[in-house]
């Protein structure tokens, strides 16, 4: 294999969510690995069981009151999924919730856990107000760009 094909390879692997790629050819063997982002993951064993026990938990459901009027949507900002995968509201069973509807949330403040692959991702406020209303369901799956949460800006 000739360096412009690794150089190729290289290049498709920074521009995918590709993690790893190895190749065997006749006496010629690669393995390119995708540096990872500087991401707080929690060990996938650990979260996983308690995914199966998760959906009929109703603690989360109760603390979600919807008797609390929304503000016009018109000045409401979204913290949308940065990525596909599963929305967690807590880090595990028994933690608490990291924010509820009616909470203060400031820029780098952690709201939620998305899972993708097995990682679980802390997904930071990009925007600072209080929470009006929580827009996905603990552990339901969620698209890229889904809005999450709505904030009313302080």
């Amino acid at each position: 294999m000739d360096i412009k094909k690794i150089q190729d390879l290289v290049k498709l692997i920074t521009k995918t969510n590709i993690g790893e790629i190895s190749i065997e050819e006749k006496d010629f063997k690669i393995t390119i690995k995708q540096k990872k982002e500087a991401v707080q993951n929690y060990s996938a064993p650990q979260f996983q069981q308690p995914q199966q026990q998760l959906p009929p938990a109703t603690a989360p459901k109760t603390e979600n009151p919807k008797e609390e009027p929304t503000p016009k949507v018109d000045n409401l900002l979204t913290i949308k999924s940065p990525m596909i995968g599963t929305f967690y509201r807590q880090a595990g069973p028994g933690k608490p919730i990291f924010i509820n509807v009616g909470d203060d949330v400031t820029t780098g403040s952690v709201v939620c856990i998305i899972e993708a692959m097995k990682l679980f991702n802390e997904i930071e406020s990009e925007v600072t107000g209080k929470i009006v209303k929580v827009l996905v369901e603990d552990a339901s799956p969620v698209e890229f760009d889904q809005p999450l949460f709505l904030v009313e800006p302080s």
